[in-house]
């Protein structure tokens, strides 16, 4: 498939580009380029490929979940830049717009 500068200049367009006339030359030979490979892998037979097929093994990379302890309410606090009266609760700014 080829495309013509006019179809160049409106995908520019689409994509708010300001081409040279010498850019809009060269990028509908390289477009036209790639839309021709791409119908070249469209003729390949993938009949006997799964869906899923891979070239290399997969494994899993994620470590397994281990629950752990987690830090108690009052460690948290101690850190806590601000708190409630009673040191129960983590005291943020309001973020309102008005």
């Amino acid at each position: 498939m080829s495309l013509t500068r006019e179809q160049v200049a409106h995908i520019a367009e689409l994509a708010k580009l300001e081409l040279s006339d010498a850019e809009l030359e060269r990028l509908a030979r390289q477009l036209s380029d790639i839309l021709e490979y791409a119908e070249r892998l469209n003729q390949l037979d993938t009949a006997a490929i799964a869906p899923t097929a891979s070239v290399i093994p997969n494994q899993n990379v994620m470590r397994p979940d281990i629950v752990t302890p987690s830090l108690s309410r009052a460690q948290v606090l101690q850190n806590a830049p601000d708190t409630d009266a009673n040191h129960e609760f983590l005291r943020v700014r309001a973020i309102l717009e008005e």
